[in-house]
């Protein structure tokens, strides 16, 4: 018997398959989406951030490969000298099997999950580890062709009850963020 972390590929047992994810790639790459950080994507997500007064707030687009943030907002912090259970800082870049979007986009519904630990699918998600993840709240980013094209989301290092309010919050700002892109695919407008 292993006490070990689990092997990589039952890792990616957990991770649903995305029979969109070439599709979506494409779709993204038509778009302009996808591949570098978003000023009016970054307001977006302190936006976001600010309504539910989570610490992190994302746009993210989830490709074949990889998750990115085109938007992000994370809370400046200030930490004692680094030390070696130090956790990792998010950047743009996630692993396609790190993280609950995926969960998202391949359901197109939103998640929400107040304690993470309290789910044996999501407790094992690298990131809970990596970066202490404890709550996540996230709904996708659904185009008018009915293609999820990423998510917005929200979490914490601390349980949250994100309530019926936080998952309006969520659903609502996902849809608003839809209407935007698309806005702008088709006149050339800024978010």
């Amino acid at each position: 018997m292993s006490y070990g972390p689990p092997h990589p590929v039952a890792r990616l047992l957990l991770t649903p398959e995305d029979k969109e994810a070439p599709a979506r790639a494409r779709r993204l790459f038509q778009l302009g989406l996808g591949e570098h950080p978003d000023p009016a994507l970054d307001v977006f997500a302190d936006h976001l951030a600010e309504l539910t007064g989570a610490p992190y707030a994302m746009v993210n687009f989830v490709g074949e490969n990889r998750q990115f943030f085109a938007g992000l907002h994370v809370r400046p912090t200030v930490s004692p000298a680094r030390g070696d259970d130090t956790k990792p800082e998010l950047g743009r870049h996630l692993e396609r099997d790190h993280g609950f979007c995926p969960h998202v986009v391949v359901r197109h519904k939103a998640l929400v999950l107040e304690d993470v630990r309290d789910y044996p699918r999501f407790a094992g998600n690298p990131i809970v580890d990596e970066y202490g993840i404890r709550s996540y709240l996230g709904a996708p980013l659904i185009d008018s062709a009915g293609m999820a094209l990423g998510t917005v989301c929200v979490v914490d290092v601390e349980p949250r009850p994100w309530g019926k309010a936080g998952l309006e919050t969520i659903k609502a700002s996902a849809a608003e963020l839809v209407m935007r892109l698309e806005r702008r695919a088709a006149d050339g407008l800024p978010l």
